[in-house]
């Protein structure tokens, strides 16, 4: 075989893993983004302050060098891992707790009732974009590892049915942009429907641009491609464009509360088409049973039909953004939302083994009703790991006072004469200070950072014979893209740059 087929063949026909062995992997780094900032509070009392190499070195060891170790030398010990972050961050949290600066001789149960009545301010939500950089961080990670022998081929995306942890990516990129999506942020407040439906068209001409150019250099340099991933022509870019207008649509017609139901409604329908009718046929076989590639449908039936599944993660995804951006005051309240975002998370996990045991199991590549509650009940359960991390972390700051952690919640201390006024209990002076954060460097340059990995993912694999790469070069090769993509993207920060174009 040629090199193409034989890195064409090794990403090819693979199972997966269980779903609790991908769900252990989703949730280790929140806890690593809760130990990350217990370090920096307690650094900030033995240190005046940080340079912005310290804190991207802090930031790089805590968010990404798990992740490259969890994918592969380090994926047989997922458990170890989380029993060594855990000891980690009780150990940190000790040592702040031992050293507050706040309610310094109050006892512990009095302590807890004052957190509990004090609000969290943000102009956001902290999980949402650290949602969104752990899927980013993972993608860019697993999209180059997966060329070489030591990432586990169970981790690989699926052939026809299974949960691999890449398998998760697409699905999880989909969710995360939907929370933040401009019907869920009410962008679009004023004019016709018929106005922001085009400005919602207008949009989606950098993902046509992408697709498009994506497309013709992949056929012309004759790049390894996995073809029942999306078919001959189509990819990631393409189904990007269609769950967004189509998704657009809907919630002109549709209130955005509504949201649940739709994704419902449609993945519902979409399965029983599946079930009753040609159509997993068609995606499998093609249109005359022999796995023809012939014509626009037959080249691309896995990507074109598959989105119907994604407009359904899409829609569950705006309603969870909802949820997450309603007015809460107290962090009472966020325990308790966190409490219900948990709750559906171990509902829908049990639908999802009650369905794959009478109805089908989870297929990303035709993404059926099961791998549609995979995807989101597997993005509640890490959402709801931020927000618990995000409320410790809270109380952390709220026990040292002036305490100041990037990307998360700042306590707010209501006034006791004056209910409707606060007094945060971060300075003036602070709240101003640049924000020397990764997290919040990737999430400002979210589709640079993608398309950066996967240009030089691109070139590694142009230059690098990654099937026959040792275990400590293929783990030097995937730091070293991973620090310099990062590095890239934390530098725009700091020039306070954004690269969009639209």
């Amino acid at each position: 075989m040629s090199q193409k087929q034989m890195k064409e063949a090794f990403v090819s026909n693979h199972n997966g893993t269980s779903v609790l062995e991908v769900t252990q992997g989703l949730c280790l780094p929140a806890f690593c983004i809760l130990c990350r900032g217990l370090l920096i509070i307690l650094s900030q009392l033995l240190w005046s302050s940080h340079t912005w190499r310290t804190r991207f070195f802090i930031d790089f060891v805590f968010l990404i060098v798990p992740l490259v170790a969890t994918l592969t030398i380090l994926s047989s010990f997922v458990l170890l891992e989380h029993l060594a972050v855990i000891i980690l961050g009780a150990g940190l949290f000790y040592q702040i707790y031992c050293r507050r600066t706040c309610c310094a001789r109050m006892p512990v149960q009095k302590i807890l009732d004052k957190f509990l009545k004090i609000s969290l301010e943000s102009e956001y939500v902290p999980a949402i974009s650290c949602f969104r950089v752990i899927n980013s961080a993972f993608t860019a990670v697993a999209i180059l590892a997966v060329d070489f022998p030591l990432f586990p081929r169970r981790f690989a995306k699926t052939e026809l049915y299974g949960t691999g942890a890449m398998d998760f990516g697409v699905g999880g990129f989909i969710f995360g942009t939907a929370m933040v999506c401009p019907e869920v942020r009410r962008k679009y407040t004023e004019g016709s429907r018929f106005y922001y439906f085009t400005k919602s068209l207008y949009s989606v001409w950098p993902l046509v641009f992408l697709g498009v150019g994506r497309l013709v250099i992949i056929k012309s340099i004759g790049y390894q491609e996995h073809l029942t991933e999306y078919g001959v022509h189509w990819n990631f870019f393409f189904t990007l464009i269609v769950v967004k207008v189509l998704t657009s649509l809907l919630l002109i017609i549709l209130p955005l509360n509504k949201s649940w139901t739709v994704a419902i409604i449609i993945i519902v329908l979409y399965q029983l088409a599946l079930d009753f009718t040609p159509l997993k046929r068609l995606i499998l076989y093609g249109t005359d049973g022999s796995g023809t590639r012939i014509g626009l449908l037959n080249a691309n039936r896995e990507g074109i039909i598959s989105t119907l599944g994604y407009v359904a993660i899409h829609m569950a995804g705006v309603q969870t953004g909802s949820y997450m951006l309603k007015k809460r005051s107290h962090v009472k309240d966020w325990i308790k939302g966190t409490y219900y975002i948990l709750l559906t998370a171990i509902s829908l996990f049990i639908s999802l083994y009650i369905v794959q045991v009478n109805v089908e199991v989870v297929s990303r590549r035709m993404a059926n009703l099961a791998f549609c509650i995979w995807i989101v009940a597997s993005s509640l359960i890490v959402l709801s790991s931020l927000l618990l991390g995000d409320i410790i972390l809270s109380f952390a700051k709220f026990l040292i006072k002036g305490a100041v952690v990037p990307c998360s919640w700042k306590p707010v201390q209501l006034s006791a004469t004056n209910k409707k006024h606060s007094e945060s209990l971060v300075s003036e002076a602070e709240r101003k200070e640049p924000s020397l954060c990764l997290i919040t460097a990737m999430n400002r340059n979210q589709l640079t950072f993608f398309l950066l990995s996967n240009i030089t993912t691109g070139l590694i694999n142009l230059l690098v014979d990654t099937l026959h790469s040792s275990t400590l070069w293929a783990l030097i090769v995937l730091n070293l893209y991973m620090f310099t993509n990062c590095l890239i993207i934390y530098v725009l920060h700091l020039r306070d740059k954004t690269i969009k174009f639209w």
